[in-house]
């Protein structure tokens, strides 16, 4: 779990567009939860919300491995099921897949959760997934607004390039304003686009992929998957 959090935390994956990696990133980050290095189950309880309720993916992906609400973010009611889930489920960790156009609805409706924090006994802790485009900052900023007060931190994605690559988030008085309020910037490791494939057009949890999977693909998904741990380590206990 986050080393700051008074409970157990909810975790926004973010980045507000489409095709930065917030799904993969996601399962990732469900994976790291769920199973250990030899692929059997922690005790960790986890929900996952999908909010990308018009291609759930994620949803359909590990709705056989952990428990999964579909949330639609985009509007009032939404946030205000989101809490309920959240109080309803005090001994889970809280993952939270957010869609492309997610930004519009956290500037609109986030304060409902960010008023309802505190009696949750929860800590918010987004990562957001940037790629090389200046619009991924901004929607930054505009998130940073809402929930300026949570932990954030910045999950620079290596299938675009190296982390020098990322030069206007590297430059950025946006990363500056991160790190200076704890927040860190990570790289996601690429992995191989054949793995991708196979895990979002098969639907498979990396859990089931990792066990299905032809033996070269299996070595590259737990080469991936180590590289996870790392990653992940930097800011959980993992």
């Amino acid at each position: 779990m986050s080393k700051k959090s008074k409970n157990l935390p909810i975790y926004m994956i973010g980045g507000s567009k489409g095709g930065v990696g917030k799904s993969t990133l996601c399962i990732a980050l469900l994976d790291t939860l769920l199973f250990d290095a030899n692929n059997e189950r922690t005790n960790i309880d986890v929900l996952l919300i999908e909010s990308d309720t018009s291609n759930p993916d994620v949803a359909k992906m590990y709705k056989d491995v952990t428990k999964t609400e579909l949330i639609d973010l985009d509007h009032r009611n939404g946030w205000v099921d989101f809490v309920n889930v959240c109080d309803e489920n005090p001994n889970s960790v809280v993952v939270v897949n957010t869609a492309a156009r997610n930004n519009s609805g956290v500037a609109s409706h986030g304060e409902n959760l960010k008023i309802s924090l505190e009696e949750l006994n929860r800590d918010l802790i987004t990562f957001w997934v940037v790629n090389r485009q200046r619009d991924s900052l901004e929607l930054l900023k505009e998130y940073m607004q809402t929930f300026s007060e949570s932990d954030i931190h910045v999950v620079r994605n290596n299938y675009f390039g190296e982390e020098q690559k990322f030069e206007l988030y590297n430059s950025s008085a946006i990363k500056k304003n991160i790190e200076e309020k704890g927040g860190k910037s990570i790289n996601f490791p690429e992995v191989a686009d054949r793995i991708s494939d196979d895990l979002f057009t098969r639907r498979l949890a990396i859990n089931k992929a990792i066990a299905d999977l032809p033996l070269g693909n299996r070595a590259e998904l737990k080469r991936w998957r180590k590289d996870l741990r790392v990653m992940f380590g930097e800011l959980m206990d993992v």
